[in-house]
């Protein structure tokens, strides 16, 4: 825990409701947290990602980009809902506890924090986000249509930020190099986030069938938090 972490459960108590208002939660984060703690890196990276796409929306030539937004709105809340669990002593999903609870190990690389919250966020909450937000705005999560051409088409942008971070946060926690040989190279270059978000598209098909089915619904949900909870601890191994 960081003496300043009930600044940041003030900060996510409210669900954002507009791109906006993820942007201010994430900006008072990146303001509140130190560099000695992981979650600051994991959160610079995803609001990198957020202007990006809040960029690309304002800027048009999506098919729906009302849908886009609402996911963007819909994704965020989840990372927001996660944190502010965590800092409660709430219940969460023990992909993102991994990630909270390392937040000051030192040993650890700050591209390891941020791929390891991008593991949660995509691997865990994407798919139920996309779920929820065809519910919000009447569509089905499904393969062809316009809403998954608009997903797919920020693949390339995604990809370019994530490729960027793993030089910029190719540091250890504290700002020192990391070993000169470790295990560090290995585990980014294994890292997509183009194919994370195409299997958390797959998901979210499967998910969306089993919605009248609650029991069927909630074991594949912890299914998903198990084997995301395993890459999340592999990729937080210590940089040796």
């Amino acid at each position: 825990m960081f003496p300043y972490d009930a600044v940041l459960a003030s900060a996510v108590q409210t669900a954002p409701a507009c791109i906006a208002d993820v942007l201010q939660v994430m900006r008072a984060i990146d303001g509140t947290c130190v560099d000695g703690d992981g979650l600051k890196w994991f959160n610079r990276l995803y609001l990198e990602v957020t202007q990006a796409v809040e960029t690309r929306v304002s800027a048009g030539g999506f098919s729906d980009p009302e849908w886009l937004a609402e996911l963007d709105i819909q994704f965020a809340g989840w990372y927001f809902a996660a944190l502010k669990a965590f800092l409660t002593g709430g219940p969460g999903a023990e992909c993102w506890q991994v990630l909270f609870a390392s937040r000051g190990n030192a040993a650890l690389a700050r591209i390891q924090f941020a791929l390891c919250g991008i593991n949660a966020h995509i691997n865990h909450d994407l798919p139920e986000a996309i779920v929820k937000t065809c519910q919000a705005t009447s569509s089905v999560p499904q393969h062809p249509s316009a809403q998954y051409s608009d997903y797919t088409s920020l693949n390339s942008t995604l990809d370019g930020i994530i490729e960027s971070a793993k030089q910029t946060l190719h540091v250890r926690l504290l700002g020192d190099p990391v070993p000169a040989v470790s295990h560090l190279e290995d585990t980014m270059a294994a890292w997509s986030v183009s194919a994370a978000r195409e299997n958390a598209w797959q998901n979210s098909e499967i998910l969306w069938h089993l919605q009248g089915v609650p029991a069927l619904a909630d074991g594949f949900e912890d299914t998903l938090d198990g084997l995301t909870t395993v890459v999340g601890k592999a990729l937080l191994a210590p940089v040796l």
